[in-house]
């Protein structure tokens, strides 16, 4: 089953790749229309979803948390535009895990002082996350959900944006509608990780009406106690300059 997730997480991230390559040829692109490229792509790659859209944002939309975009109500691209790329599938095979991504990007020639400030405290309470779990399993502790959702509740909160944390740190990778079966990692997730199980960690950061900011990657707890990451980890919000865009 790890093996399926490590596939479609690898199919995820060329995908997600191919989305900046889009948007950076098509600068009147709207959300609704990188949406249905992304299905494309799942369709091409034999990937199934669950209910949900793709969560493909601009702008202020970025702030919502769940944000499905529909043909009359997508933004369309416009010079300083964040972007926020979130993406789920599994193989289309009974059974099969997921793999859930989320990166960041920004149409400008320099990503906002407010926004990248913002970036930088969710990545940061990504990677102290990331070092929890490794040192829990250093001791051969397999930690428990709702500690592991304080590091990142804690770091962000104590940054001033506590209340701007609108979901769980994480959650499981199972193949049921809503990505998962188990523990959750957040304030309620009272049960202790299960070995050779895919989860997410997503911290975010959500200012209403203004933008929003998420990282996403995914991992799993080996046999030897091993945090093994199936994802590439974001470290700088992707830069698209209008200037450098076709069309």
């Amino acid at each position: 089953m790890i093996s399926d997730h490590k596939t479609v997480a690898k199919l995820l991230n060329a995908i997600k790749d191919d989305v900046f390559d889009f948007i950076k040829d098509s600068p009147k692109i709207s959300e609704f229309d990188i949406q249905e490229f992304v299905k494309n792509k799942f369709k091409k790659y034999n990937l199934k979803t669950d209910k949900w859209r793709p969560i493909i944002s601009f702008r202020q939309n970025t702030s919502l948390v769940h944000y499905y975009a529909t043909r009359d109500n997508s933004k369309r691209l416009q010079p300083n535009s964040l972007i926020l790329v979130d993406l789920w599938a599994r193989i289309n095979k009974k059974g099969s895990p997921f793999a859930d991504i989320t990166w960041m990007g920004y149409y400008g020639d320099k990503v906002p002082k407010n926004i990248e400030k913002v970036f930088n405290i969710v990545v940061e309470a990504r990677n102290k996350t990331i070092d929890f779990i490794k040192k829990e399993l250093k001791k051969k502790i397999i930690p428990i959900g709702k500690e592991i959702d304080s590091v990142a509740r804690n770091y962000v909160t104590n940054r001033g944006f506590g209340d701007f944390f609108d979901h769980g740190t994480g959650h499981p990778l199972g193949f049921i509608s809503d990505h998962g079966h188990g523990v959750n990692l957040n304030p309620k997730g009272s049960g202790r990780l299960s070995k050779i199980v895919g989860y997410t960690i997503e911290p975010g950061i959500y200012l209403k009406n203004n933008f929003g900011v998420r990282s996403e990657i995914d991992f799993y707890i080996d046999s030897n106690y091993k945090l093994r990451i199936t994802t590439p980890i974001q470290s700088k919000i992707i830069i698209i300059r209008p200037s450098k865009v076709k069309g």
